[in-house]
């Protein structure tokens, strides 16, 4: 598998802008405790094609750029994206497995940013309403649009590995 083919570097960039599209439309309920981020269904993607991690990170970077909680977001919170992105690919051979490293490593990590940010410090309030939202976006919205894009992958030549 070649990693830089002008067909992967687009994917990744259009899924960076997508998800950092989506999260900033939605930027004053996208950033802290009760985090509204439609954005996580694109967790879903590395289910289906390599490119989606790097787009996931790159987008979720950009995106944390605005986070209230500064420069440990940025870099933390797009580095658990990233880490979430890479289990989800390695585990994609059971998709309702793998879809639950971005909601748990977001639940877990994501509040301890915000402690050390000197933001919310409500930590296992944080972790529950991270864990619930996530839920959410990844398994309500994300796994559906895997479903869909999985029945669709033949015949869409953009999601053709």
């Amino acid at each position: 598998m070649k990693l830089f083919t002008p067909k992967r570097l687009c994917r990744a960039a259009i899924v960076a802008a997508m998800y950092c599209a989506l999260t900033l439309a939605t930027a004053p309920f996208a950033f802290g405790p009760i985090q509204l981020r439609p954005a996580e269904a694109l967790t879903a993607l590395p289910l289906l094609f390599f490119d989606a991690i790097p787009g996931l990170a790159v987008g979720c970077l950009i995106a944390n750029l605005l986070s209230p909680f500064g420069i440990l977001d940025v870099i933390f919170g797009s580095l658990t994206t990233l880490i979430a992105a890479v289990l989800t690919y390695v585990c994609k051979k059971r998709p309702l497995i793998a879809l639950s490293f971005p909601v748990t490593l977001n639940a877990l990590f994501l509040p301890i940013v915000w402690l050390f940010a000197g933001g919310e410090s409500a930590f296992f309030l944080n972790v529950f309403s991270i864990f619930i939202t996530q839920t959410a976006f990844v398994y309500g919205l994300g796994y559906p649009l895997f479903r869909a894009l999985k029945k669709s992958q033949k015949t869409l030549s953009f999601l053709q590995e």
